[in-house]
Parts: C-alpha cells; sequence; structure tokens
C-alpha cells in the first residue's frame, strides 16, 4: 500500500486546512467592519473557553479538534480585520458603486432591492451581493433609467441610496 494512504499517529497533530482568504481587494462597509470584529471577538473568547475546558483531561481529543478549528478561523478573520479598508458609500450617490443600495424594477412590476457589500458580509437571500458577485458586475456603474441584466431577466434601474437594506 502507497504511504499516502497510511494512517500515522492518533490524528491529534492533524492540521486543518486554512480557509481560502479572496485575493479581491477587502472592501468593506461599516456593518461588514462590525461584522469582521464581532467574529474576532467571538472566536477570542471562544478559544479561551476550549482551552479552559483543554486543561479537563476528561475532554480529549473533541477539545483539541474543536481548538484547531478556532485558531484556524481566528487566523482567517485576524487577516480579515487587518486588511479591511473601509469604504463609506455617498449619501445620495448617482451611480452604483460599493456600497450603494440599488432599486432595480423588472418589467413585471416586481421590485428588487440589493445592496453592493464586501465578501464576508453578502448574504443573497437578505439583497446583500458581493461587489465581485455577477450580480454586482452588471450592476456597477450603471445609473438610474439604465437596464441591466441580472439570471436573464432585465431590470431598470429606478433608485440608488447610499443607507444599507433593511
Amino acid at each position: 500500500m502507497s504511504r499516502a494512504f497510511v494512517r500515522e499517529g492518533d490524528g491529534d497533530d492533524a492540521m486543518l486546512p486554512e480557509r481560502r482568504v479572496s485575493p479581491h481587494p477587502n472592501f468593506v462597509t461599516a456593518s461588514g467592519l462590525a461584522q469582521i470584529d464581532s467574529q474576532v471577538r467571538s472566536l477570542e473568547a471562544a478559544r479561551l473557553a476550549a482551552r479552559e475546558a483543554a486543561r479537563d483531561v476528561a475532554q480529549g481529543a473533541h477539545d483539541a479538534a474543536a481548538l484547531a478549528t478556532i485558531e484556524r478561523d481566528l487566523r482567517y478573520w485576524t487577516r480579515r480585520k487587518a486588511t479591511a479598508r473601509l469604504i463609506v458609500p455617498a449619501a445620495e450617490p448617482d451611480v452604483v458603486r460599493f456600497g450603494t443600495t440599488v432599486t432595480l424594477h423588472a418589467a413585471d412590476g416586481a421590485e428588487r432591492r440589493l445592496r453592493i457589500v464586501g465578501e464576508d458580509e453578502a448574504d443573497p437571500a437578505r439583497g446583500l451581493v458581493s461587489w465581485v458577485s455577477p450580480v454586482a458586475e452588471s450592476l456597477l456603474g450603471a445609473v438610474p433609467g439604465e437596464e441591466v441584466e441580472i439570471g436573464g431577466v432585465r431590470y431598470a434601474i429606478a433608485r440608488l441610496a447610499g443607507e444599507p437594506v433593511t
């Protein structure tokens, strides 16, 4: 059997793969930066709790695996915080840019609101789209009255705002 398929040790020293860090600039909105700060604080607290629990030998390998996951995630969020570039959108934007909330109207009368945000803040179900997504690429640089196609549907850009989607 190839050595590549032989398990060595008890697995406690197994390395978790690092979380992939985007090659794009880490643009963030104010709420995105707050979310990153919250993640770092939460993981630091979880790390402290896991280390305290690890002192109890009965916890065993579960704590070691949990701590490895916490440490990996903390490294990711610490890097994201260190590279964050806060972008404050214009209060009354005239063109779609990072941080802009866009109100779209479809021909059938349907209305859709999207906000262009950082990669870690993106949540399409809530109308928050990453600035590097295909949807954002369709919108960036557009102006009110212009038509864009998103997912095979044509929309007219009705309004732009600097405040977040609520």
